[in-house]
């Protein structure tokens, strides 16, 4: 089964939505801090149920997933065609769109990954020795913004796999034969490559 570029569209959407959601997930479970018990010469903090590092590395698995297939959609070659680089970047739109949804899924993930990361230490390294320590955990509003980028980063590669759509479009269509009507009444076809030549001849 052929997978066109409407199918490819729906999933990059979907993996998008998906590590968006649990961003946010990870964003509103998360605890404001932990309870310190102090004890002769250090503090132990102890978390409530925190399932903000479980959702936070599923969202960077969708979100990896996401710009995984929104790189892949971009390059396949729809209906066995496959249109080569040097056309793709000769389109300005295409390149900067492009190059945009690389640097923003890279950011969202560098986002989600240090969240999840310093979130996962704090909930392991419990014992302190600072006893004016608070207990933290990974800064409000980490989880939140990285999930924004994760749905922004989504979304341009679906931008980028329009422009893609429509410089295939291009591409293709110039390379298709023109018909023309012979003098005897019979009708030919003229591919790019006789039209060139014609267009040399009839030059003085």
């Amino acid at each position: 089964m052929a997978v066109g570029i409407k199918t490819m569209a729906i999933v990059v959407a979907a993996l998008g939505i998906k590590s968006f959601v649990h961003g946010i997930l990870a964003e509103n479970k998360k605890p404001a801090s932990g309870e310190p018990n102090v004890f002769h010469g250090f503090v132990i903090c102890e978390y409530s149920s925190d399932p903000a590092v479980y959702f936070g590395f599923i969202s960077f698995a969708f979100l990896v997933a996401s710009t995984t297939t929104g790189l892949y959609s971009v390059f396949y070659p729809y209906k066995g065609k496959s249109v080569p680089l040097n056309a793709l970047v000769q389109n300005a739109t295409w390149v900067v769109f492009f190059l945009v949804a690389l640097c923003v899924s890279c950011f969202a993930g560098a986002m989600l990954l240090w969240a999840t990361i310093t979130e996962l230490l704090h909930l392991t390294h419990k014992v302190h020795h600072n006893m004016n320590t608070d207990c933290p955990t990974a800064k409000t509003g980490l989880f939140g913004g990285a999930a924004f980028m994760a749905l922004n980063a989504s979304l341009f590669w679906l931008i980028s796999l329009m422009l893609t759509d429509n410089t295939r479009d291009d591409y293709f269509d110039d390379d298709l034969p023109e018909i023309s009507k012979g003098i005897d009444g019979k009708v030919y076809t003229v591919d790019s490559n006789e039209k060139q030549q014609i267009k040399v001849q009839e030059c003085p």
